[in-house]
């Protein structure tokens, strides 16, 4: 194999925590190559559910070695508070690695991310205010603080104080608010600096270390394809780069390591926050859903917007990432429609779009153009096998993999672990 890939295909949501928790178990290393604590994937074993920020969810299993890349921000109280409420459940983190050349999310960065969103007002962004925009300007004004920071306090003093003369500025003059004192944050910071130490590592000489013996690496990706910095609607995006070009840059590999690309996406398509969504349903049917699918994030508990399934997002993200197969998720939730519409392309101003547009000005007007097909008025959840699916389930999806032009390899018809359809 050994290096594989699991990106988002849609707006993130899509279900990738499942996937990843369900193919751990053939990897020895599982690795989160960017994003922050603004993510979260929800794996349910058994009688427990585990919702993951920074953590990779292969944590689940004790053979695995789960690392946190250096393309990941880190907020260190987060994942000490995470670190603690896995060892409180007996899921040991002693295997678990932080990059060392990781950026930090420091406390002015949350302060500046949630007066930035009041301050747009009509026109904000949707972010998750957990500071993650702001670490990353930080990281690309090179005026950011990283891990290895912290095992240097004296390092980190100056660098913090130095940080502090403009933050602080920004923070009185133009949002009005109270400066931060750096000693309260230096303390804060030497205390996380003890508890985490001994997790803190070269992981991308570790990474390549276990790709050059051969061993298997599964790489899992935050967020998704149209969130992308790069190649998502900019600006309501995040600010990293969740495809899997990101994961070279993030996780610190050659872009020959990689073996295998997997895009993850609903059998509808969900988004949370602000931007453009041509399939979203402000009607009953949205809001059925919503409800069915408990489409709230992981992170904020905000409501998702939902729509019906856009195959020319599927295009644009097998494109983006160079796809080698899908997994589709909650293909179960649809159960509950007798029709259900799949969008083909999109309409503007006469012109029809079957590639996603590159001008923000018509994925935002556009219409989408559907093609109907019949549904199915049974449950899914006790379905293993793609052979017992209803006959409506199988045309459903050989249209998706028709339109998208990737090969579906896995269908999740529930929430647990084993609720899924290998195809391939």
């Amino acid at each position: 194999m050994p290096a594989i890939v699991l990106v988002g295909a849609q707006w993130g949501d899509e279900g990738k925590g499942k996937i990843t928790d369900l193919l751990a178990d053939q990897m020895d290393m599982v690795v989160r190559y960017q994003g922050g604590d603004n993510a979260g994937h929800t794996v349910v074993d058994g009688d427990q559910e585990f919702r993951f920020h920074l953590i990779p969810s292969g944590i689940l299993y004790p053979h695995i070695t789960p690392v946190i890349a250096n393309g990941v921000v880190v907020n260190p109280k987060v994942l000490i508070e995470e670190i603690e409420g896995l060892e409180a459940k007996e899921i040991s983190t002693e295997k678990l690695l932080v990059s060392c050349d990781a950026h930090l999310v420091m406390p002015y960065h949350l302060i500046l991310d949630g007066a930035r969103e009041l301050k747009l007002g009509k026109a904000k962004i949707g972010t998750t205010r957990k500071g993650i925009g702001p670490a990353y300007a930080d990281k690309a004004a090179r005026t950011g603080l990283r891990v290895q920071d912290m095992l240097d306090m004296k390092i980190f003093r100056e660098k913090l104080e130095t940080a502090l003369v403009e933050k602080n500025a920004i923070l009185t003059k133009l949002y009005g608010l109270d400066p931060l004192d750096a000693e309260e944050i230096i303390e804060n910071y030497g205390g996380y600096a003890k508890e985490l130490k001994g997790f803190i590592a070269d992981t991308s000489l570790v990474i390549n270390k276990a790709l050059d013996e051969d061993k298997n690496v599964f790489f899992e990706g935050a967020q998704g394809t149209l969130l992308d910095l790069d190649h998502g609607t900019y600006p309501f995006v995040t600010s990293s780069s969740p495809v899997a070009g990101g994961v070279c840059v993030g996780a610190g590999i050659g872009p020959k390591r990689i073996d295998k690309v997997l895009g993850v996406v609903k059998a509808y398509v969900t988004r949370v926050g602000s931007g453009p969504f041509p399939t979203e349903l402000n009607n009953a049917v949205g809001d059925a859903l919503r409800e069915s699918g408990g489409e709230y994030g992981t992170t904020t508990g905000r409501p998702r917007r939902c729509g019906w399934f856009d195959a020319v997002i599927l295009r644009y993200a097998a494109r983006i990432n160079g796809l080698t197969g899908v997994v589709v998720t909650k293909i179960d939730v649809l159960s509950q429609f007798s029709s259900l519409k799949i969008c083909m392309g999109y309409k503007y101003k006469g012109k029809v779009y079957k590639d996603f547009p590159s001008h923000q000005t018509i994925i935002h007007k556009c219409v989408p153009i559907y093609e109907e097909l019949e549904g199915w008025a049974e449950s899914l959840a006790d379905i293993t096998e793609y052979e017992d699916l209803p006959e409506a389930a199988k045309k459903y999806l050989a249209r998706i993999e028709e339109l998208g032009g990737v090969p579906i390899e896995m269908v999740s018809v529930g929430p647990k672990r084993r609720q899924i359809i290998m195809m391939r």
